[in-house]
């Protein structure tokens, strides 16, 4: 009699134990799923309409009137500049930069500063175009640098200026610029 209620007993044990693994099995997958679908699907961020195009910035990458606009108000930071103004003008650079990029950047910005403080030098930068690429983080712009020494123009050039980007989650980082050659310029130097 002992013998037919353990074997009973064992087999409730089993019964319990097999609807506790088909359980489990099932929570497992349940998982496996919803990590898949979170790690394929694109997040996204709507962005403060600043402009007539929807503007978002997702996960799959970045959207070109947004890199268009980035570039746009940091060539407008980075090429406006007065003595007056050094300090701020730099934070709100480095503000921008990857931290990956933050050594360089600094070097450069640190010399431009050093060079420009004390003086009565300012420029101005006028937007004729600008070109993204999204796919390659890069954007270009075009327009006239002018140089101001007071208030009398002494400078007043065609200037092309390349930025590179970096992309960490929904974050768009400048990772660095360089102003591109002109046609008068020689390319070989």
């Amino acid at each position: 009699m002992q013998a037919e209620f353990a074997h009973e007993q064992a087999q409730g044990f089993l019964r319990q134990r097999n609807r506790f693994a088909v359980l489990a099995g099932a929570l497992g997958l349940t998982t496996l799923v919803s990590l898949g679908a979170a790690a394929t699907s694109d997040e996204r961020i709507v962005l403060v309409p600043i402009t007539a195009e929807r503007i978002t910035v997702s996960s799959g990458g970045v959207d070109a009137p947004y890199l268009e606009l980035v570039t746009r108000d940091t060539a407008l930071m980075l090429l406006n500049r007065a003595p007056e103004s050094l300090d701020y003008w730099m934070a709100n650079i480095m503000k921008l930069a990857d931290p990956a990029a933050h050594g360089a950047l600094k070097a450069e910005l640190v010399q431009i500063v050093e060079e420009q403080r004390g003086s009565d030098i300012s420029q101005a930068f006028v937007i004729a175009e600008i070109h993204v690429d999204p796919k390659a983080l890069t954007s270009s712009v075009t327009g006239t640098l002018k140089t101001f020494v007071g208030a009398q123009v002494i400078a007043s050039q065609r200037r092309s200026f390349r930025f590179r980007w970096s992309k960490r989650g929904l974050s768009l980082a400048l990772a660095g610029f360089e102003q591109l050659p002109t046609d008068k310029e020689d390319i070989g130097q």
